[in-house]
């Protein structure tokens, strides 16, 4: 199909390929030798701690890097941020940048988690060492200097599909109260039945045959049928009802547009205080070209969102 992209980000449409997903290990290989490449971020103004923290029962120990706005004393709010990656592939390192910029300019805590990736930890090992950290990071809010009635949720893609399970966890199973909940480019429902997802099927680097992939590395031959719990596919939920604040974003040519954005809605029925912006003229991974004029107007919002959610 021709899609009209925006200028900053057509010349850009070609040099993506598509992420190969049928064999991960290789593609993360790729990935990491790519990423090594690049210079490391610039972390001025900002401490950044790696640590293993207590996680689930089958694996004891999650990764996770903590980013601290350097010189403040105070407790302050802080966000858990979960990176994307369609459930297989990505690292905490994937998204030091936002971290950084959300520490330095949202004035938060944020703590990325390493969790677990399918195929060979398919759901719900992923889920549960974002969970666990959670716990984590609420239990030592003293020993952190942060405020546990502040804490949010941020998820970008399959991260962002993963933020909104982490928050349906916590209200059903009264853990951790959340203040907010961060949606960015959900990657929400395995059904993958919507016209963004029957539409978008040559889109760069994501498209519909990828999230199909995704959706079964994740969740195996369980995909699309009537047995996924909603943890697995918050799409699926029917009560959302008691859920955090949410901002939720979309982007025009992404075939999860339209899972977003019923999200959103769901989450409107429900009483659930929620925005939505859908990106006009971008494509899902147009968020790894930050100069584009469509990813320096998500970073502002970012953190004009998180700002007022967290220090109102």
């Amino acid at each position: 199909m021709t899609y009209r992209y925006d200028a900053d980000l057509a010349e850009a449409a070609g040099n993506f390929g598509v992420f190969d997903l049928t064999e991960p290990p290789r593609t993360r290989a790729t990935l990491i030798a790519a990423g090594a490449a690049r210079p490391a971020p610039d972390t001025s103004g900002v401490e950044v701690t790696d640590l293993e923290v207590p996680g689930p029962q089958d694996n004891p120990r999650v990764p996770v890097r903590v980013y601290r706005p350097a010189g403040t004393t105070g407790d302050l709010p802080a966000v858990l941020n979960i990176h994307g990656g369609g459930f297989v592939i990505g690292r905490i390192e994937v998204d030091d940048d936002t971290c950084l910029d959300i520490a330095r300019r949202a004035g938060a805590v944020v703590v990325s988690v390493g969790y677990r990736l399918a195929p060979e930890h398919p759901y719900p090992a992923g889920l549960k060492d974002c969970y666990a950290v959670l716990e984590w990071l609420a239990a030592r809010a003293g020993e952190l200097r942060v405020d546990a009635d502040r804490i949010a949720v941020h998820g970008i893609s399959a991260g962002g599909g993963l933020a909104a399970a982490v928050a349906l966890l916590a209200r059903d199973r009264g853990g951790p109260k959340l203040a907010f909940q961060y949606l960015d480019l959900p990657e929400l429902d395995d059904r993958r039945t919507t016209l963004s997802m029957a539409r978008f099927t040559d889109t760069p680097g994501w498209n519909t045959p990828n999230a199909e992939i995704s959706w079964h590395h994740y969740l195996g031959d369980r995909a699309g049928g009537d047995d996924v719990p909603v943890y697995a596919a918050p799409g699926r939920a029917e009560d959302l009802s008691d859920l955090p604040p949410a901002y939720v974003t979309a982007l025009e040519y992404d075939p999860c547009r339209d899972e977003a954005v019923a999200y959103a809605e769901s989450l409107f029925a429900a009483g659930v205080p929620v925005e939505t912006h859908v990106f006009s003229g971008a494509y899902h991974l147009a968020y790894l070209i930050p100069a584009a004029k469509v990813s320096l107007r998500r970073a502002e919002e970012r953190i004009t969102v998180l700002r007022t959610a967290l220090h109102g």
